[in-house]
């Protein structure tokens, strides 16, 4: 409907307006005043006139803006382009009023006077502009919001796909340490073996089956016990491990794997006096997950080659999730290695 209006009823308007403007101001010069002309067959044929070649001249600007847009597809948003665009409008208007206007003009009452093609050059110019001006900016801003559009899809699936790598990361890592585990199990304990066998079943699944978008951090945690208890089989008899996850810690969403390289990390880095400390607390809306260990004096602090799956994983992975909305923590403090994350849960 809008549409159509637009079609059939913008035309007639545009050309009374223009007409009425010109009329208005070549009386405003000449002292007359055509609405008490006797002849109103004259001015019902002007109006007409207006009328019907404004059918035409919307038709011929309407095309010549499709031609722009098919010229110059990839410069929607350059001032050079609507530099170019507007010479072109004056140039089609100059044409488009001299042959009509101007010609029309000179054929009515006593001849086209200087003021007169004045007029017929500058009142029209001025409403071609604001016309120009109207619909070339719905289609500007239309670009601009689909380019916007276009922006974000691409931005999100560049995002998207490189936190599926990230995510991918660890499955080798951890694949290659809980083989390893049962392999050397097999010669030891069968019976053993075959329940670290559906510890495993049960990690994988978590981290190639189930994985939503977030989880909820109760089924976090189940998974890091799984795996601890996985670390402390190949781990030594001397190793004192201490885990303390608070009960608060249920229904909260979260992203998964975010905690599991800290994790690994101790496991791998752990000496010294041996001893492991794991902890998640929740305070208000911010998770809080820590761990430490003892190492030896001379051990570095894990670096992106040093920790395997690599703490710059991580950390790229915690800017794409929660951006400004979490803490990561890491330092070595004698023979202690402390690393603590802190979310925030309404991210």
């Amino acid at each position: 409907m809008q549409n159509r209006l637009w079609k059939y009823f913008f035309p007639p308007l545009y050309g009374m307006i223009v007409y009425f403007t010109i009329r208005l101001l070549l009386d405003s010069v000449t002292g007359m005043k055509f609405w008490e002309r006797k002849r109103w067959g004259q001015t019902s044929l002007e109006v007409v006139y207006c009328v019907l070649i404004s059918y035409l001249f919307v038709w011929v600007f309407q095309s010549l803006f499709r031609w722009f847009d098919k010229r110059w597809p990839h410069e929607r948003y350059s001032s050079r382009r609507i530099i170019r665009e507007l010479l072109y409008v004056f140039l089609v208007n100059f044409v488009f009023q001299n042959v009509f206007l101007t010609t029309f003009c000179a054929l009515t009452d006593d001849g086209a006077q200087w003021y007169d093609i004045a007029d017929i050059n500058t009142i029209p110019l001025l409403y071609v502009l604001i016309y120009y001006g109207i619909m070339r900016s719905r289609t500007f801003l239309k670009a601009y919001i689909d380019g916007k559009i276009q922006l974000e899809k691409i931005t999100n699936d560049k995002l998207q796909t490189e936190l599926k790598f990230l995510k991918a990361q660890y499955h080798p890592h951890f694949l290659f340490n809980a083989l390893n585990t049962i392999y050397f199990q097999m010669d030891e304990n069968v019976g053993e073996a075959k329940k670290s066998v559906e510890k495993f079943s049960e990690l994988l699944r978590y981290q190639l089956y189930d994985q939503q978008q977030t989880v909820p951090v109760s089924q976090e945690i189940r998974y890091l016990r799984n795996f601890i208890e996985l670390q402390e089989i190949r781990s030594s008899e001397k190793l004192r491990l201490d885990v303390r996850f608070d009960g608060k810690l249920n229904g909260q969403q979260i992203y998964p794997l975010l905690m599991l390289p800290l994790v690994e990390n101790a496991f791998k880095y752990v000496g010294g006096d041996y001893w492991i400390r794991i902890e998640a607390t929740v305070d208000e809306n911010q998770l809080l997950f820590s761990v430490a260990n003892a190492v030896p004096e001379k051990v570095p602090i894990p670096t992106e080659k040093a920790g395997g799956i690599g703490l710059e994983n991580l950390r790229r992975r915690l800017q794409l999730l929660y951006p400004e909305k979490h803490r990561l923590h890491i330092e070595k403090k004698d023979n202690e290695f402390l690393a603590n994350i802190v979310l925030n849960l309404n991210a």
